[in-house]
Protein backbone atom coordinates (compact mmCIF):
# COMPACT_ATOMS: atom_id res chain seq x y z
CA UNK A 1 0.00 0.00 0.00
CA UNK A 2 1.48 3.36 -1.04
CA UNK A 3 1.37 6.35 1.21
CA UNK A 4 0.83 9.64 -0.48
CA UNK A 5 2.21 12.72 1.17
CA UNK A 6 1.23 16.18 0.19
CA UNK A 7 3.89 18.79 -0.29
CA UNK A 8 3.21 22.06 1.46
CA UNK A 9 2.06 24.60 -1.07
CA UNK A 10 3.63 28.01 -1.24
CA UNK A 11 1.30 30.81 -0.37
CA UNK A 12 0.84 33.56 -2.93
CA UNK A 13 -0.24 36.05 -0.30
CA UNK A 14 2.18 38.70 0.85
CA UNK A 15 2.05 39.98 4.39
CA UNK A 16 2.26 43.74 4.67
CA UNK A 17 4.18 44.97 7.69
CA UNK A 18 4.04 48.55 8.78
CA UNK A 19 7.20 49.94 10.31
CA UNK A 20 7.22 52.62 12.95
CA UNK A 21 8.97 55.92 12.30
CA UNK A 22 11.66 54.97 14.84
CA UNK A 23 12.34 51.67 13.07
CA UNK A 24 12.61 53.43 9.70
CA UNK A 25 15.16 55.85 11.18
CA UNK A 26 17.17 52.91 12.55
CA UNK A 27 17.17 51.17 9.18
CA UNK A 28 18.23 54.37 7.39
CA UNK A 29 21.25 54.68 9.71
CA UNK A 30 22.53 51.21 8.82
CA UNK A 31 25.34 50.86 6.31
CA UNK A 32 24.55 49.85 2.74
CA UNK A 33 26.09 46.47 1.92
CA UNK A 34 26.58 45.50 -1.72
CA UNK A 35 27.91 42.14 -2.86
CA UNK A 36 28.95 41.01 -6.32
CA UNK A 37 30.34 37.79 -7.76
CA UNK A 38 32.36 37.45 -10.94
CA UNK A 39 34.78 35.04 -12.56
CA UNK A 40 38.34 35.99 -13.46
CA UNK A 41 39.25 36.40 -17.13
CA UNK A 42 41.07 33.06 -17.18
CA UNK A 43 38.12 31.33 -15.48
CA UNK A 44 40.22 29.99 -12.60
CA UNK A 45 38.99 32.25 -9.84
CA UNK A 46 35.70 33.41 -8.38
CA UNK A 47 35.87 37.00 -7.22
CA UNK A 48 33.55 37.97 -4.38
CA UNK A 49 33.55 41.70 -3.78
CA UNK A 50 31.74 43.27 -0.82
CA UNK A 51 31.34 47.03 -0.54
CA UNK A 52 30.13 48.62 2.70
CA UNK A 53 28.94 52.21 2.42
CA UNK A 54 28.45 54.06 5.69
CA UNK A 55 27.32 57.68 5.60
CA UNK A 56 28.21 59.90 8.56
CA UNK A 57 28.12 63.68 8.95
CA UNK A 58 31.45 65.54 8.78
CA UNK A 59 30.90 66.80 12.33
CA UNK A 60 31.07 63.19 13.56
CA UNK A 61 34.57 62.74 12.14
CA UNK A 62 35.68 66.16 13.36
CA UNK A 63 34.72 65.17 16.92
CA UNK A 64 36.46 61.81 16.61
CA UNK A 65 39.65 63.47 15.36
CA UNK A 66 39.51 66.16 18.06
CA UNK A 67 39.24 63.48 20.77
CA UNK A 68 42.32 61.71 19.41
CA UNK A 69 44.43 64.89 19.57
CA UNK A 70 43.95 65.29 23.33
Amino acid sequence: MEKKTQKPQASNSVMAVELSAVKIQQINKQPIIESSLSVSEDGKWVIHRTTITDIKPVTYFEKVLDNNRD
